[in-house]
């Protein structure tokens, strides 16, 4: 076995589970429009990580989700925060005064806030793209860290690294727990992560394509239904981003191959573009944020069973004989 830890009972025990006092290495992504609290409860119960993603919600509307996971679920669940929200302060607040046990920080400095939450007791883990920022994690503070790469959904990293070249480097360049991310839906993807270093897999897209997902049933749909070569990173200017390719982003493409400016490429962005592809599942002219991944994910199925089907196959997978 080339991966730390060990099978503990139906579970398994190594720095990750013990950490965030979970059955399986298996967290859930803190996807905009899709991450809300029956999805963080759903997979919490099923033995991962349940995390709601609290970059699409006003205040009130994040305290409401975690007061209803807390509902819905007796099992550790985190908030994913994005460092860059406007009203990131309020959001604190309820995390502070609802005890929230674990924070996801991500598109952000770790500085600002690391300190602040640690001093309440709270286990920070942020998420990065390159082992430069990875090993800055640690110096602050960070308990773990996720080290997402290129083939990820949604905003991406500008160093363009992929997972399988990011993890062991990640690994020779930190000490603390390594957590994988980006183009991971499956057991057999979650065994070769772990291999390479990683404790722990986040998958997003995966998630996505459930029932407890807040996302549209349009988008799950467009998901399902996509193929190899259907998603691309665009927008490099302003921050760089993997969606389906669809109409909107054609007029991207249409902007970007005439130079547009920074200042035209956001007037076409607008405003709650992935709001009204993933939310409101306007197929054509949404924002539709996912990961090269999406190839592989043919049907939606309960959370629960998307961490039951993962786990059985890193099972099989860890256990088989190795056959050249």
């Amino acid at each position: 076995m080339l991966f730390e830890g060990k099978f503990s009972g139906d579970g398994f025990d190594n720095r990750i589970t013990q950490l965030f006092g979970i059955k399986y290495p298996i967290i859930q992504a803190g996807m905009i429009w899709a991450s809300g609290w029956r999805l963080a409860a759903a997979v919490s119960n099923a033995g991962g990580l349940g995390i709601i993603g609290a970059g699409s919600m006003y205040p009130d509307v994040l305290l409401e989700h975690i007061q209803k996971c807390k509902q819905a679920t007796d099992k550790p669940f985190a908030v994913n925060l994005p460092l860059l929200y406007p009203d990131i302060d309020k959001h604190i607040a309820h995390i502070i005064a609802e005890k929230i046990p674990i924070v996801f920080t991500s598109a952000g400095n770790p500085k600002t806030w690391t300190a602040t939450l640690k001093e309440q007791g709270i286990i920070v883990t942020h998420v990065v793209s390159s082992a430069k920022f990875a090993k800055k994690c640690e110096d602050t503070g960070c308990d773990a860290v996720v080290a997402e790469g290129f083939e990820a959904g949604g905003h991406n990293g500008r160093e363009e690294t992929t997972t399988l070249c990011l993890i062991p480097a990640v690994r020779d360049a930190i000490q603390i727990p390594l957590i994988a991310a980006g183009g991971i839906a499956t057991g057999r993807a979650m065994y070769a992560m772990m291999s390479l270093g990683a404790e722990g897999v986040q998958m997003g897209s995966r998630f996505v394509c459930t029932p407890e997902a807040s996302s549209h049933s349009a988008f799950k749909e467009k998901v399902v239904a996509a193929n190899e070569g259907d998603t691309i990173v665009t927008l490099k200017q302003l921050t760089p981003v993997r969606m389906i390719k669809n109409q909107f982003y054609k007029k991207v493409q249409e902007a970007e191959n005439t130079c547009a400016t920074v200042a035209e490429l956001e007037q076409l962005l607008g405003r709650a573009r992935a709001k009204k592809g993933m939310f409101e599942g306007d197929t054509q002219e949404g924002e539709l944020e996912i990961g090269q991944v999406s190839s592989i994910i043919k049907e939606i199925k309960p959370a629960g069973a998307v961490v039951s089907e993962v786990w059985e196959e890193f099972q099989t997978t860890a256990r088989a004989p190795f056959v050249f």
